[in-house]
């Protein structure tokens, strides 16, 4: 009997096999090279910020540009989270509506058992993060920060130590990890719009219509870009965090391909924009999100302290507790129960990679705290995902071994 099968001959990640295989290989190439980029930029902001030359990154981050008159006068580091990152959750809500449309979202029964499990990979790290610092009287708003999963560096991890792990097992952490994208995107939007301007807001809405009907007509690139630049600019003046205006923008582009065609608007423009994703605009983002003073001090105190130690907890512990328990209460309610242990050892060797929360993760946790909070925050998610990658890198290699010492080991790739 296949690892993860019922009597029945249905498997706990079956459903996940038909249509999500392509993507998640299409994924796969384009996340290692974006992951490796993603730590060499890190890297480079953290020994810059801890060295002598730390007031030089500084002054760069801080430096303002653009024009005062439209309300665009942002340093480098917020032109880096507010617009790079739109061009980042761009390429997620394409990803995202492909999923809906064609892929492992695109009917109730295969997405429930990833979605159900993203619900709890969110939700128990949050409550752990809550308990943490209500008990320790910390920040209790900073609940969102370890909700938020890495796509980039959970599937380069899982990709490396997990090759010999079934494809359909592969293909369920995108999709988890997809619809883990979608509720980060609903937290931004909900949780951090302040001071709502409800007539740019209409602006917006309006110039993201536009597009909408702009791309169904096959308009050039470059009107396409002026109206969603135009829409971001009036999402950013109403208050709502402009990075959301990427995904929306997406959301409206084609997922199915046109009668004769064999490609979408969508995976046509994911295929375009990934590259300038994950080759530049994320690496930026972290560049300019991730530096500070790395000494022993900081690291000794980011354990002392409730919020890093609510979010490295909510992270490495929450994540796959979440994942796993939601699972099993999701394959309950499926009636998918495996006689194998082997396939919840394996759920549990990938849900520790969901712990990687990096790129969104920095994301709200600059839009939760400020100055020496915020600080404490990027150490309490460095931490947490390098002991969640290193956990999960050596559960993912025992879970190898033991399916190649088995006979049923995955061809690599």
């Amino acid at each position: 009997m296949a690892r993860g099968s019922n009597g029945n001959g249905r498997t706990l990640f079956g459903p996940l096999t038909k249509g999500g295989e392509r993507n998640f290989f299409d994924t796969l190439r384009a996340e290692n090279v974006g992951a490796l980029l993603l730590l060499v930029s890190s890297v480079i902001a953290l020994v810059w910020a801890s060295s002598p030359w730390a007031e030089a990154y500084d002054t760069i981050s801080d430096t303002v540009v653009g024009p005062a008159q439209l309300g665009l006068d942002l340093t480098l580091a917020t032109w880096a989270t507010d617009g790079l990152l739109a061009f980042f959750f761009f390429v997620v809500g394409l990803e995202l509506k492909r999923e809906f449309a064609v892929g492992e979202l695109s009917t109730p029964r295969r997405a429930a058992l990833p979605v159900i499990a993203a619900v709890g990979g969110m939700a128990v790290p949050a409550a752990i993060y809550l308990l943490v610092n209500t008990l320790a009287d910390g920040e209790p708003q900073g609940w969102a920060v370890p909700t938020a999963t890495d796509i980039a560096f959970a599937v380069a991890v899982m990709s490396a130590f997990g090759r010999r792990l079934p494809t359909s097992l592969r293909a369920f952490l995108l999709t988890l990890a997809v619809a883990d994208d979608f509720g980060g995107i609903i937290i931004i939007a909900t949780v951090f719009a302040h001071g709502l301007n409800l007539l740019w807001l209409l602006a917006g809405l309006a110039g993201i219509a536009a597009f909408g009907w702009l791309v169904r007509r096959r308009t050039s690139p470059a009107l396409l870009f002026l109206v969603g630049a135009l829409s971001w600019w009036a999402v950013h003046s109403s208050g709502i965090h402009a990075t959301i205006t990427g995904a929306a923008l997406a959301f409206t582009v084609p997922a199915v391909p046109p009668e004769g065609e064999t490609e979408s608007l969508a995976e046509r423009y994911e295929h375009v924009w990934r590259p300038f994703t994950a080759g530049f605009a994320v690496p930026v983002f972290a560049f300019f999100a991730v530096g500070m003073p790395v000494t022993p001090d900081m690291l000794g105190d980011a354990f002392g302290s409730p919020i890093a130690l609510g979010i490295i907890l909510g992270l490495v512990l929450g994540k796959p507790i979440g994942i796993v328990a939601a699972t099993l209460l999701g394959a309950r309610l499926l009636r998918l129960h495996p006689d194998d242990r082997g396939a919840w050892n394996d759920l549990l060797a990938v849900s520790c990679t969901a712990g990687i929360g990096f790129t969104v993760s920095l994301l709200i946790n600059s839009l939760t705290f400020g100055g020496s909070v915020e600080e404490t925050g990027k150490a309490g998610i460095l931490i947490a995902s390098l002991l969640s990658a290193v956990l999960a890198a050596a559960l993912l290699a025992w879970r190898s071994r033991v399916h190649e010492r088995s006979g049923e080991a995955m061809p690599p790739g």
